[in-house]
């Protein structure tokens, strides 16, 4: 499969009036047509331009508008994966309504393998932004304006950070009813309501109406076959049930998600080395022996003890940690409920068609 170019405006069916063209930044791109359009983020100190590309599938016939985005932190790369793979998609090519993908919002970071911009500010903690501000108040005002503005609704995509990994999931902060039902349809294995936080996007967007499901997988600065996988099969659920593509090449969940409502974070009990036992995915029981963290000598071991029954939906992957560490990301549920779920989940991903070799990096 070629990867996807720009291509001529489509006519309308059936002598139907045709859609008008889709305006961002000083570009308009005709209904059935596509193409990749640089908006002008800044100049770098040794005058380089920066800019931010916004790939436009602006569909023939009449529908919501949906982003995805990627690497706001710029190490959360798996994202930019999710993003190609979906655009690499023959649905698209019938498309209704329009499609705006965004596979890295923060090209300083992702340059530089950070999560933050060149001056050590989250983008994620900058919206809405302001066309004088700082450096990240400037980039996410541009985002806002020009993409998250003018979409119905958005689907961002993250990881956990460097040396941690998380299990695939959707977390959201509904103000529709429809978007937690998109969130169910997504189809990751948990889902989990969490409180908008100051200065991020889901704030922000919430101020013009839009609603963002925020997809959780895998770690940073690394690819996750599975998480992806997961990301991928999720967006194209999400757009079929906004109508917007067939149901051709569109999994089913063979169950639904786990919703969680609340979750804590096991910690290091002592310095030292840890041997982990147990990772994203495993159920637990009260007592279930996660991991033990010794001393370099090996002289003294503490256990990491579950205390709850839960699942695993994050840890972390650097043995070497200080007393107070966050080992493992538990999500209190029944156990029976999450391994019936997972089992399910990892059964059907396994059983759907291998992407190309020269897709999977």
């Amino acid at each position: 499969m070629t990867p996807p170019t720009a291509s001529q405006p489509a006519r309308p069916r059936g002598g139907a009036e045709p859609r008008p063209p889709f305006a961002i930044g000083s570009f308009t791109i005709a209904p059935g047509e596509r193409r990749t359009i640089d908006l002008p983020v800044s100049v770098l100190s040794d005058h380089t331009p920066v800019s931010m590309s916004v790939h436009v599938v602006h569909g023939a016939r009449p529908g919501p508008t949906l982003f995805v985005s990627a690497a706001i932190h710029g190490d959360e790369i798996i994202g930019v994966d999710i993003a190609r793979r979906v655009l690499r998609q023959p649905a698209l090519e019938n498309l209704r309504g329009t499609l705006l993908v965004v596979p890295i919002v923060n090209a300083f970071g992702f340059h530089s393998h950070s999560r933050y911009l060149p001056d050590r500010r989250d983008l994620n903690r900058s919206f809405p932004g302001s066309p004088r501000g700082s450096l990240a108040a400037r980039l996410a005002h541009l985002f806002m304006t020009e993409v998250v503005a003018r979409a119905d609704i958005g689907i961002d995509l993250h990881s956990a950070a460097i040396h941690r990994t998380n299990l695939p999931q959707i977390r959201v902060s509904p103000s529709k009813p429809e978007t937690l039902a998109l969130a169910e349809t997504f189809g990751a294995p948990v889902i989990l309501t969490s409180p908008l936080r100051e200065g991020s996007l889901r704030q922000a967007a919430q101020q013009h109406d839009v609603d963002i499901l925020l997809f959780e997988g895998g770690e940073g600065l690394r690819f996750d076959e599975f998480a992806v996988r997961v990301g991928v099969s999720g967006i194209l659920r999400v757009m079929r049930q906004l109508h917007m593509i067939g149901p051709k090449g569109v999994t089913r969940p063979k169950a639904p998600p786990i919703k969680v409502g609340s979750s804590t974070w096991l910690r290091a009990p002592a310095g030292g080395l840890l041997r982990a036992f147990k990772t994203i995915g495993d159920t637990l029981t009260p007592g279930d022996l996660l991991g033990t963290v010794s001393d370099p000598f090996g002289e003294v071991e503490q256990d990491v003890v579950a205390t709850t029954a839960g699942l695993i939906i994050g840890r972390t992957n650097l043995p070497v940690v200080n007393e107070g560490d966050a080992l493992f990301h538990i999500a209190a549920m029944p156990h029976d409920d999450a391994l019936s779920t997972i089992d399910s989940l990892t059964e059907q991903l396994g059983s759907d068609p291998l992407f190309d070799e020269d897709e999977i990096i």
